[in-house]
């Protein structure tokens, strides 16, 4: 849903699978402290833009990015 919204609003990113790389995996460990996907980094600031019970944060997403509500 993460990338679907990213390619709807033309927002160019970088996927990386954290289940073919085990540094991306640790490093996504690292910063949050577990393994929880998706996972975006924005000007170096990370979001998981996906929470159990809400779904995808549209407002947070919207938001982040810039993207006026429409």
């Amino acid at each position: 849903m993460a990338k679907q919204f990213l390619d709807t609003h033309g927002i160019v990113y970088t996927e990386i699978d954290v289940d073919r790389d085990a540094a991306a995996s640790a490093e996504v460990v690292r910063h949050v402290g577990k393994r929880a996907v998706p996972q975006l980094v924005i000007d170096g600031e990370w979001f998981q833009p996906y929470k159990p019970g809400r779904g995808l944060l549209l407002d947070e997403l919207h938001q982040k990015l810039g993207i006026p509500r429409g």
